[in-house]
Formats: C-alpha cells, sequence, structure tokens
C-alpha cells in the first residue's frame, strides 16, 4: 500500500476513534489548544522584546551622539582654557559609548534615529552656547544633561530587567557602565561649579526638558 494511501486510512481510523470517545476528543483539543497559544505566546514576546532592544539601541545612540556634538562644541570654546582638560576627558567617555552603541546598531539591524542631522547641529549649539557663559555654564549644561540621561539609563536597566535579565545580560552591563560614567560626569559639572553659571535654575530646567523631548521623540522616529 503507497504512503499517501497510509495516511488516508490512518487519518480516517483516527478520526473514527476520535468520534467514539468524546473524552479523548477533548484532550486532544486541549493539547493542540496550549500548543498553539505557547507558539503565539512566544512569537509576542519575541517580539515585545525585539521592539525594546530597537527603541533602547536606537535612543541611546541619539543620546550619546548629541553628548559627543555638545562636548565638541564646549571644546571649540573652552578646549584651550583650564577647563579642556576636563571636558575633553567627559569627551572621550562619550566617544567610546557611541562607538559600542553603533556596533550594537550594525549587530542587530536597528535603524538610527531620523533626526540625527538635527541632534548633530542642536548639541553643538548647545555646547558652544553654554560655554559662552564661561567654565560654569559648561558644566551647568553638563550636569542637566547627564543627570536626565543617568535617570533614562536607570529606566532602560528595569525594562530589561523585567524582559530577561539573562539575555539582556551583556547590554546591561554595558549600560551599567554607562550610566556610572554619566553620573561621574553629573559630579563632575558639580565641582567645576555648575551651580555658580547665570541663571543656573532656569537654564537647568530648560535643557532637561529639551533632553527629555529629545528622547521622546528618537524612541519614535
Amino acid at each position: 500500500m503507497s504512503l499517501p494511501i497510509l495516511s488516508k486510512v490512518y487519518t480516517l481510523r483516527l478520526n473514527q476513534h476520535l468520534s467514539n470517545n468524546p473524552q479523548l476528543l477533548g484532550r486532544a483539543y486541549l493539547v493542540v489548544s496550549k500548543t498553539c497559544q505557547r507558539g503565539l505566546s512566544q512569537r509576542a514576546k519575541e517580539a515585545k522584546t525585539h521592539a525594546l532592544l530597537d527603541k533602547i539601541i536606537r535612543v541611546d545612540h541619539a543620546g550619546e551622539f548629541g553628548a559627543r556634538r555638545i562636548y565638541e562644541g564646549q571644546l571649540a570654546v573652552l578646549g584651550r582654557t583650564a577647563s579642556g582638560p576636563v571636558i575633553r576627558e567627559m569627551h572621550e567617555q562619550e566617544k567610546e559609548h557611541l562607538d559600542a552603541f553603533e556596533g550594537l546598531m550594525k549587530k542587530q539591524r536597528v535603524r538610527p534615529t531620523a533626526l540625527l542631522p538635527f541632534w548633530n547641529i542642536a548639541g553643538f549649539v548647545l555646547g558652544a552656547g553654554s560655554a559662552l557663559l564661561g567654565k560654569e555654564g559648561a558644566m551647568a549644561c553638563t550636569v542637566a544633561v547627564e543627570s536626565v540621561i543617568g535617570e533614562h539609563y536607570n529606566s532602560q536597566i528595569r525594562d530589561l530587567m523585567e524582559d530577561d535579565p539573562e539575555r539582556h545580560k551583556e547590554l546591561l552591563e554595558k549600560i551599567k557602565k554607562f550610566r556610572d560614567d554619566e553620573v561621574h560626569h553629573h559630579d563632575t559639572g558639580l565641582e567645576h561649579d555648575a551651580e555658580k553659571a547665570p541663571f543656573y535654575q532656569g537654564m537647568s530646567q530648560v535643557i532637561k526638558v529639551g533632553c527629555m523631548a529629545a528622547i521622546w521623540v528618537s524612541e519614535r522616529i
């Protein structure tokens, strides 16, 4: 007997057997239903994880790109002053962060934010503009930016831990290190008289709101 005929005979007998055994039919339906649900649940989880990684890598790349441009703007004004080495050290760390996220973008095939050309100009203008207020203005800008970025990194760490800490172990280690670097930049700014900047409170709030808006937009566009 050929294989197609055997298959038809087997299927017919199986259907007859199930028809004569309602309880067995119910159990079979339950097994199939649970299998399908597990498959759908796994696909939904994978889609959620992919969307989370896509959002994190894109916005962090944009943030580190913007931070690098801020420090480049500050160096254009204060690079040859006594504050130059401090700003240059923070700039080098931001470049390290940016290189890491550029590597992750290639690995995960994540597109950059469409607003990258805008952040390129806006970051430099913010850095240079704050530096024109003197060392204190540059450091006030650093404190405001890094306070937002530090909190943002903490939020991402919570999201990754909730999703799958083992799967995201390598990314978590990177983000925790970068978060610590940003906190160090924040503290460095305070140590270098950020709070003595003209209109410190007002300038700080404006920069923070701008950073939060940039994060929101870069996650989505």
